[in-house]
């Protein structure tokens, strides 16, 4: 869910925790939000920003727009000379895969494997922990990339680019969600790295999530909002019966999951 590279270059002892710093927005947070969950070419921020590394939470739908938008005008751009909207969607969907360093993709497939490839919830941990892919994640990653372009596709030949759009921001919206609803299933690893957002940090993600969702798609985002967030619930809830709570895996997972049934809510309506 994480960028690892940053986690390891550049987090100081002590990120993700509270300490003096108490403001709920931060003009590095945008910044830091790209740097955590792209790999866009960023300038090196200030060690001091990754003690803000859950407070930034907020500006993760900020992030999806921007990956988004550099998506959609990819879409767009190969609709534009002709391609094959299924063409056009590959393209898309590799840009989105591209500018996040396949970071949720592997979430997902993590996921998979280890929530139904182990019995005990430390056996769990370890296969998720693993960076070899199983069966589980394999067949996850291919069936969620299929319906993943085939989706697009779909909203490509309507002109829905605003409905891609708002399932890139929603989808990075539920993630500090997660985060703050459910403990960490390990002691250690990047989400913990990271730690728990506030309350007011989450509500103020969410809220401007939907807000760019209302502007960009109007009241018929009602029932894709609804759809996407069941699906996050029962990820959610699964993940807290078999491995006790959230890892940086799970977050990863739940981007994709809210990506794909936002998607399949929105382009059922057209």
């Amino acid at each position: 869910m994480f960028n690892r590279s940053v986690q390891s270059n550049k987090t100081p002892k002590g990120a993700g925790v509270h300490k003096n710093d108490t403001k709920l927005f931060s003009v590095w947070d945008i910044p830091l939000a790209l740097v955590l969950l792209t790999r866009l070419p960023l300038p090196r921020l200030p060690e001091k920003t990754f003690a803000r590394q859950a407070d930034a939470a907020w500006a993760f739908p900020v992030a999806g727009l921007i990956i988004g938008l550099l998506a959609c005008v990819a879409g767009w751009a190969a609709m534009a000379v002709n391609l094959p909207a299924a063409v056009s969607a590959v393209i898309l969907v590799a840009v989105l895969i591209v500018t996040t360093g396949a970071m949720h993709e592997d979430g997902l497939a993590d996921t998979v494997d280890g929530l139904w490839g182990g019995f005990t919830q430390e056996r769990r941990l370890e296969i998720m922990k693993d960076s070899h892919i199983g069966t589980y994640g394999v067949l996850a990653l291919i069936f969620a990339q299929l319906m993943r372009v085939a989706l697009i596709a779909t909203l490509l030949m309507a002109g829905a680019y605003g409905v891609i759009l708002v399932a890139c921001i929603l989808s990075r919206a539920v993630m500090p969600v997660l985060m703050n609803a459910l403990p960490h299933a390990r002691k250690n690893g990047l989400s913990h790295s990271v730690g728990a957002p506030r309350v007011a940090t989450v509500l103020a993600g969410f809220g401007l999530a939907v807000l760019c969702a209302v502007l960009l798609m109007g009241t018929a985002v009602a029932l894709p909002l609804l759809v996407a967030a069941l699906a996050v619930i029962v990820l959610a809830g699964i993940a807290k019966a078999k491995i006790g709570g959230q890892s940086g895996d799970i977050l990863g997972a739940s981007q994709q999951l809210a990506e794909l049934a936002f998607l399949t809510a929105a382009a059922a309506a057209l």
